[in-house]
């Protein structure tokens, strides 16, 4: 059977991985789920028991969730070096590095803005503080990303891998917030903007927002939570 990967909207970081599977270009299934809603039904823990996206519904039928650990299952099946680089490599090692970052500090930087967002019982003093305090992270790690990158056309190399997949999920939600103008980061933009205009993050947004689009032939289509639940929920 093909892979299913299980991915959120609206905004969820795992739209990155949609990317990558086009990019990677073998055969695999999605199943969209709202974070807001079924995501959060009880019988979703048969999937994912911390309730969140993404989770991948593995050839063996195996859930697997976490962004690393997906990640590293999609490297390992990688045979084409299209998303990865050989193993052992320097290439490899930075590729590393840069998502390791990504899916720990730069992500994590964005949780304050999130439960402001979402907490409706806070009061008006503590959802202004830890917005502030969400605000100030989130540049601090883009500060220290940006630190980090160096003046290729991607993160890593002169292709999109595994790693502009994680930083294109998450990047967004600095102008979801208004935190920053993009521009603040002029190598981190320009990377943004290049995987941005990728033909395979083009098809991953539209799914996103529930639009049909052509891709790259490699989705075979949708899965309804409900049956990847029934099928392969623990």
């Amino acid at each position: 059977m093909e892979p299913i990967l299980v991915y959120g909207f609206p905004a969820g970081s795992s739209m990155g991985l949609v990317a990558a599977l086009e990019w990677l270009g073998k055969p695999y299934r999605l199943c969209r789920v709202d974070m807001l809603g079924e995501m959060r039904d009880p019988s979703y823990a048969r999937i994912n028991a911390r309730h969140e996206t993404p989770a991948l519904v593995t050839d063996a039928g195996t859930a697997l969730s976490e962004t690393m650990a997906i990640a590293a299952w999609l490297e390992a099946r990688d045979t084409g070096q299209r998303i990865s680089f050989a193993p052992l490599s320097p290439e490899a090692d930075r590729m590393h590095q840069l998502m390791a970052y990504i899916n720990t500090g730069f992500t994590s930087a964005f949780g304050p803005l999130w439960a402001a967002m979402e907490m409706e019982d806070l009061d008006p003093q503590t959802r202004e503080s830890m917005r502030a305090f969400g605000r100030e992270a989130v540049i601090e790690r883009h500060d220290k990303l940006e630190a980090m990158v160096g003046d290729g056309p991607f993160l890593v190399g002169d292709r999109p891998t595994l790693a502009d997949g994680l930083l294109v999920g998450v990047a967004r939600w600095l102008d979801f917030h208004e935190v920053a103008a993009p521009e603040r980061w002029p190598r981190l933009a320009a990377i943004r903007r290049r995987i941005e205009a990728d033909p395979a993050v083009a098809y991953a947004l539209a799914l996103e927002a529930g639009e049909d689009a052509p891709g790259s032939g490699a989705c075979r289509g949708h899965v309804p939570l409900s049956e990847v639940i029934e099928r392969f929920g623990a």
